[in-house]
């Protein structure tokens, strides 16, 4: 209780979480230097299987078919999927399987998600993505902004201009907001709640941001943190804070709604533009 009244001290004393001073962090380093040697290192890259993927659960296959959905995912190392085991638990995988049987259409998945990024990194991605722009973009971004102490309102706003250059070509996009990162346990207090509060501020300024712009948010912090936190060992990855092939799939199942609802998927199984 006394870390609790501590950093509800900090946290007041600064007016809101993205408001925290040098000072304050600096109370806080050595739970940050504990956070680090208790999680684990993540092991190699994210994998990757973009390709094709059919109606009927087959991909990636070689030839694309005519009347392909292009898919495409960016963001950090939660959109690229680090910590599945294998190719078909990645999250934009079992998201273009679902859209795929969901549609009745063949979806190309493109993976421009890189692990570490910040929102200011989704500028590259997006530049790679409008070189071909896909009628669909899924994104989650926002943890590494939390983690470098990035000011909660920049990274909204910059949010903003990266979708806004999307959706004037003609993309979709939806995006995963900030998790909550009360649920990364071996982070430990008072850390964890500073960090929990400032990602949940990082998500609400997200929404806000995005509804203004026309695209659409989805909480991963109320539809998806609670389940990790009920099961932390079933659902996080060795490093115990990435997902791994279990959690990709709970989480894309819960994304798979809202995508299909954004993208316009009508009830004869057809993705209508919007």
């Amino acid at each position: 209780m006394a870390g609790l009244r501590l950093v509800r001290a900090l946290v007041l004393g600064a007016g809101w979480v993205g408001g925290l001073t040098g000072a304050a962090y600096g109370l806080l380093s050595g739970q940050s230097r504990r956070a680090r040697t208790i999680i684990g290192k993540a092991r190699g890259l994210p994998l990757n299987a973009d390709g094709v993927y059919l109606p009927d659960g087959r991909g990636p296959v070689a030839d694309e078919p005519a009347e392909v959905l292009s898919f495409m995912v960016l963001g950090d190392s939660l959109a690229a999927g680090l910590g599945a085991e294998t190719p078909c638990r990645l999250p934009g995988v079992i998201l273009a399987r679902g859209l795929a049987a969901r549609s009745g259409r063949p979806v190309r998945l493109t993976t421009h998600a890189m692990s570490g990024s910040r929102t200011t990194d989704l500028a590259a991605q997006v530049d790679l993505a409008l070189i071909d722009p896909p009628e669909l973009v899924f994104v989650i971004v926002g943890g590494n902004d939390v983690t470098t102490r990035k000011r909660v309102r920049t990274s909204a706003e910059a949010l903003g201009r990266h979708v806004c250059r999307l959706m004037r070509e003609g993309s979709t996009v939806v995006v995963g907001t900030c998790p909550d990162l009360d649920i990364i346990q071996p982070i430990p207090q008072p850390l964890r709640t500073v960090a929990s509060r400032w990602g949940l501020a990082l998500a609400r300024a997200q929404r806000r941001e995005l509804i203004r712009v026309g695209a659409h948010p989805v909480s991963v912090a109320a539809l998806i943190s609670p389940e990790f936190r009920r099961r932390p060992r079933e659902l996080f990855s060795e490093d115990r804070f990435h997902p791994n092939g279990a959690g990709y799939e709970l989480a894309a199942k819960v994304m798979l709604g809202p995508l299909c609802d954004a993208a316009g998927l009508s009830g004869r199984g057809e993705l209508t533009h919007r």
